[in-house]
């Protein structure tokens, strides 16, 4: 099965190509001809995953899927979240993102944090909805060269090292895009099973 991944981020569809266990053939924008940019003026994960999965769906008519994730600080009501990548304003890098974040977490005890995808696929017209979550810890420096995000300051629950720290097999024992797209693969495959 072809499905085009609604994303411009080439370490989204890295890290997603690398999950994959089985024979579903992953196309990104760039492959499928198409250079846009998706916004997500959306509230909620959910709300822009459909986002972008919807304005592919319709230029395509083809199956597809989008994601979108969040950094949910407990301490900081849930924050980043749905803002995670322009947290630091609509100019902000990882770096200053980063850097906003661990000023906002000074001196703050409680460090627990999750990583949240949600997965929305367009599958013969019809919109289903994945989400996977992996909880850990905000720590307070930047450790690793590895990943991208937020991933130099966060570990894992039942890690030590952060996810920039690990490579990409190391990740995805732990990942939330990847328990995601476990859901979407599964679910692909009783659908296939059903068609």
């Amino acid at each position: 099965m072809k499905l085009i991944f609604a994303t411009n981020n080439q370490n989204k569809v890295a890290e997603i190509k690398a999950a994959l266990t089985n024979g579903l053939e992953i196309i990104t924008l760039t492959e499928a001809g198409i250079n846009i940019d998706i916004p997500e003026p959306h509230e909620t994960l959910e709300e822009n995953a459909r986002e972008k999965a919807t304005v592919i769906h319709n230029i395509t008519a083809q199956n597809c899927f989008s994601e979108d994730t969040g950094l949910e600080v407990e301490a900081l009501a849930g924050a980043p979240g749905v803002l995670s990548a322009r947290y630091a304003g609509d100019d902000a890098d990882n770096k200053k993102n980063i850097v906003l974040l661990l000023s906002n977490m000074h001196n703050i005890e409680n460090r627990n944090a999750q990583f949240k995808t949600v997965i929305s696929l367009f599958l013969d017209n019809k919109e289903y909805q994945f989400t996977g979550i992996c909880k850990g810890k905000i720590i307070n420096k930047e450790i690793g060269e590895m990943g991208f995000g937020y991933d130099a300051i966060f570990v894992p629950n039942g890690d030590v090292k952060t996810f920039a720290e690990m490579s990409m097999d190391e990740k995805n024992k732990y990942s939330h895009r990847k328990k995601a797209l476990l859901q979407l693969i599964n679910f692909l495959n009783q659908y296939n099973g059903k068609s």
